[in-house]
């Protein structure tokens, strides 16, 4: 579970529904060296794309973050995990439902734990949200790199995919409960 890779490298796991979603906004970050988009938290090794997505692996599509914390430390990538999700959606998120696509925080680390315990009781008593927070924190489990396909896809089909973040809804959730001034 260690979440060291490297001397100056740690991971971070986020559960943040579709997984294509959640690359590009961690890629661009000072201190970021890979993200990859895959699967954790289930009970089967090695599941495919339609394993997961028949809900039967307890997985979740989650993204691998390698990163050095002197750059990008570890609670600033909280802070852009939450901005990217509806944290009250216990069962999926945005148009995609069900299991696969809940959210969860997967520490590596006790000091990870902690920085997400505190990040969470935070956003909870900001009042931005008037629904519980439903984001699980968990322990890292083996994470499974999804298909080459699904690597970077907003780089591969940048329609598609700019298409699925506006019809799923999430953009204009993001921009009312995270730009909005009001909140």
């Amino acid at each position: 579970m260690s979440e060291e890779v490297g001397r100056d490298t740690h991971l971070a796991t986020f559960a943040g529904g579709c997984f294509w979603c959640m690359v590009k906004p961690f890629e661009t970050w000072p201190g970021i060296k890979r993200v990859v988009s895959g699967y954790t938290g289930g009970r089967v090794p090695n599941p495919t794309y339609e394993q997961v997505c028949s809900e039967t692996t307890g997985h979740v599509e989650a993204v691998q973050i390698e990163f050095d914390p002197e750059l990008m430390p570890y609670a600033e990538l909280l802070d852009v995990f939450w901005r990217q999700i509806d944290p009250t959606d216990a069962g999926g998120q945005f148009y995609d439902r069900g299991s696969s696509y809940k959210t969860a925080i997967f520490y590596h680390s006790e000091e990870q734990r902690l920085q997400a315990e505190e990040s969470k009781r935070r956003l909870a008593a900001s009042g931005r949200f008037d629904r519980p927070i439903a984001t699980e924190i968990r322990p890292a489990e083996p994470f499974y790199e999804a298909e080459d396909y699904h690597q970077g896809y907003h780089h591969k089909n940048p329609g598609h995919y700019n298409r699925y973040r506006v019809g799923s809804g999430r953009d204009a959730f993001l921009r009312d409960h995270w730009e909005s001034p009001s909140r």
